[in-house]
């Protein structure tokens, strides 16, 4: 691990602080390598540079809604190459929530979450994506690829 020394004015510094506290840091560093982190993923979303990710997509919906609840489930099957998982909550008598984990390639990824989103009587929609990198080889007792976190 390498050591960065950094200066800033008392104000920032403060705020800082606040911060930590606020979010429940047991230091600066963790805080701040979260920031570094939050800003490249970010950098690279906007980019285009993130060609695969890993997400999780969460709605909630109205299953009263005509014919939506299948709908959902058919989408999800039609791309059952993104879907790793899905949880499904009933919140009250007409209202439900899901959460749909995803893994694939970014492009692909963001166009179903829009689709799904875009569905009538589907509110509340969003989607978390974290960029990951694609394992550069194939290992041979594997017949898959893995993504881990871009950073």
């Amino acid at each position: 691990m390498r050591r960065l020394t950094i200066s800033v004015d008392e104000q920032l510094a403060t705020q800082f602080d606040e911060l930590i506290e606020r979010k429940g840091y047991l230091n600066r560093s963790e805080a701040f390598r979260d920031l570094v982190r939050q800003s490249l993923e970010e950098s690279r979303l906007k980019t285009g540079t993130a060609r695969h990710c890993i997400a999780s997509l969460s709605y909630v919906y109205s299953h009263h809604e005509r014919s939506l609840a299948s709908r959902l489930t058919e989408e999800q099957h039609a791309h059952h190459d993104l879907t790793v998982s899905a949880m499904h909550v009933h919140l009250d008598h007409e209202n439900c929530m899901e959460t749909v984990i995803l893994k694939g390639p970014t492009a692909e990824v963001i166009k179903f979450a829009e689709s799904i989103i875009a569905q009538t009587g589907v509110r509340h929609g969003k989607l978390n994506l974290v960029p990951a990198e694609m394992e550069k080889t194939l290992l041979k007792f594997h017949r898959h690829r893995h993504l881990h976190p871009s950073t």
